[in-house]
């Protein structure tokens, strides 16, 4: 959600940090702000809006700062003003500030104390509670004063403080929000996420939970928050670059990040099959552990849930295991069952999504064997999990996920594939097409987004309707709960993903003669008369059909208005290219309509609070 970067070195960091903002752009926010450790203390910009206005606010001139914070907020206590914006000060605003996300939970109480104790805020939010906090409890001692906050505060956040006494020192400390430090030559950073200083440093360390670090120029140090011993930490190299965080020439990031999916797809799948056999040392099983499995259970939250929806279909049929899916947020309060012999797979493209890791935890502490899906090394959901499968993806900056879909379902199938090869629950023969014909979804991917479609004439047609309706059968649904989620999040059309088969149960009384209605009719053989069944109800409402079929499936224009191919593919692996379309369709409507559909309003990136 809120994005944090911190520089401490010997240059001007101003313009690093305002460069850093804009890379966490991406995770959605309503106002911004920096503060500069100058010669006479800290000064303060800040600004409601996006980062123009911060920008205009800080002006161009130069600042002898090389010592600063920055900070964009997505609102939760306190409106969206510029008194509410961070840094937040202390009561002598040029001695102390802090930077904070998440929420702090026992705020009130913290407040009321301080209150009495002579303290004067100044703005709504919870975070400002932490600065008062910090100042009360300052002797000379940053890292002290921090870990003894820290060791007061509940709930789930990350934070860094700076103060005018200590000219080349932040000092941040974490629980349950990310966050990690850039490691550079002579020069340091602090932030929410790694693609802040991306142009500057691929060595990373990731704090954990529990621990305050303490960042100059020199590098960082790690402290126990709980009795301030010293604390060890690896230094990762990430192999992402900052060219990632660009355009690379298209208009924006989501078209960026559509057109990226053949290589998210084939990195994600990668050099799994060997000699023949699926490896997944990421499962963390044995074979023998995953012959006498029982039940998966996969959780997960938006886009990342629709990925395991569909990961159930192949799961079941190549591995013969049952599968539940459920979301995370819902799941962690039914006092679910779970033993031994029952996998847990959370998915979280981000690894901080707040839900998922708390589903994770209680499952793990049930006694499932439990394994995340992320793309982010070293992200708190690795850290709550018995093993993790990684996916490939690279940053994704856009705030509505596209390539981290089709490499989610992507390792899911490769998650199948392993399960039906040591389950024996496939021929061979049958297997070994499965397995290459997933090998080849990236150049079925390029295919598709080289050729010609009539997505833009479509998207022109039906741009200014108030209303879409997406169905699907089989593996079918959850590429149009996927599809129409695109459309809301991005175009703000209200939307509708049903199953084909109970449209008759309530939503067929939305479809007249205005109704776009999307349908997903890629290879299903087993339901395919029933969803052309589907789309004769839907046509004699007079609503309009747009279909998205597989290549050669020329039946399908005699009950659609308008079908958007695809390239052939095994049934349950054209659910990655049926969603293609889908992505597009809603990208081009949004464009229409004028919207900026790399950051949707109301929305954020990674959804790091309940």
């Amino acid at each position: 959600m809120c994005g944090i970067i911190g520089y401490v070195g010997p240059r001007e960091c101003k313009p690093l940090l305002l460069h850093g903002l804009e890379r966490l752009e991406y995770r959605g926010y309503d106002s911004a702000g920096i503060a500069l450790l100058e010669e006479s203390g800290l000064t303060y910009t800040r600004a409601v809006g996006n980062l123009q206005h911060l920008r205009q606010r800080a002006g161009n001139g130069a600042s002898p700062a090389t010592t600063g914070l920055g900070h964009t907020r997505w609102a939760t206590h306190g409106g969206v003003t510029e008194a509410n914006a961070h840094p937040l000060a202390s009561e002598e605003p040029e001695k102390l500030a802090v930077v904070l996300n998440g929420i702090v939970e026992n705020y009130r109480e913290l407040r009321e104390r301080l209150t009495a104790q002579g303290h004067v805020f100044s703005s709504e939010t919870d975070a400002e509670t932490v600065t008062h906090l910090i100042e009360d409890h300052y002797e000379g001692d940053l890292v002290e004063a921090v870990r003894r906050a820290y060791n007061e505060l509940e709930g789930h956040y990350a934070l860094v403080a700076i103060h005018r006494d200590h000219p080349g020192l932040l000092v941040g400390a974490r629980h349950q929000c990310p966050m990690v430090v850039g490691l550079a030559a002579g020069e340091t950073y602090v932030a929410s996420n790694a693609a802040a200083f991306l142009r500057e440093t691929r060595e990373v360390q990731f704090p954990s939970d529990g621990e305050i670090v303490a960042v100059t120029p020199e590098g960082s140090s790690f402290y126990c928050a709980a009795d301030a011993s010293p604390v060890e930490h690896d230094v990762v190299e990430l192999d992402w670059d900052d060219e990632s965080a660009e355009k690379g020439g298209f208009e924006t990031f989501m078209l960026k990040e559509i057109h990226e999916q053949p290589d998210a797809v084939a990195e994600t799948i990668g050099d799994r099959l060997r000699k023949g056999r699926l490896e997944l040392e990421g499962l963390g099983m044995t074979d023998e552990e995953l012959k006498h499995l029982r039940r998966i259970v996969i959780l997960a939250a938006g886009t990342a849930y629709h990925a395991g929806v569909a990961a159930r279909y192949a799961i079941e049929e190549w591995g013969r295991v049952p599968v539940e899916h459920d979301i995370a947020s819902e799941w962690i309060y039914r006092n679910p069952v779970l033993d031994a012999d029952t996998l847990v797979i959370g998915i979280s493209q981000s690894g901080e999504t707040r839900d998922t890791i708390e589903a994770m935890k209680l499952a793990r502490s049930m006694g499932a064997h439990t394994v995340a899906i992320t793309n982010m090394m070293g992200s708190q959901i690795t850290r709550e999990v018995d093993s993790v499968l990684y996916t490939r993806c690279g940053i994704e900056m856009a705030v509505a996920a596209s390539k981290t879909f089709t490499a989610q379902l992507s390792l899911l199938f490769l998650v199948a594939m392993k399960l039906a090869q040591v389950r024996e629950t496939l021929p061979s023969g049958e297997l070994e097409y499965i397995v290459n014909a997933l090998y080849g979804l990236p150049d079925k991917i390029t295919q598709f987004l080289e050729g010609d479609h009539p997505i833009d004439e479509i998207a022109r047609k039906f741009h200014d309707r108030p209303f879409f309706l997406y169905l699907g059968r089989n593996i079918g649904l959850p590429v149009a709960l996927e599809g129409a989620l695109k459309l809301k999040e991005i175009s703000y059309i209200p939307t509708e993903a049903y199953s084909a088969g109970e449209m008759k149960h309530g939503p067929i009384a939305l479809l007249d003669e205005s109704t776009p209605v999307v349908v997903v009719a890629t290879r299903m053989e087993q339901v395919y008369e029933k969803l052309v069944s589907n789309i004769q109800e839907v046509r004699a409402r007079g609503a309009h059909v747009i279909a998205i079929a597989s290549d050669g499936n020329e039946d399908i224009q005699h009950h659609a208005d308008d079908v958007i191919y695809v390239p052939k593919a095994p049934a349950f692996l054209s659910a990655i290219l049926a969603v293609i379309p889908l992505q597009l369709l809603a990208y081009r409507i949004a464009r229409l309509r004028g919207l900026n559909v790399d950051q949707p309003r109301n929305l954020a990136k990674t959804v790091t609070v309940e």
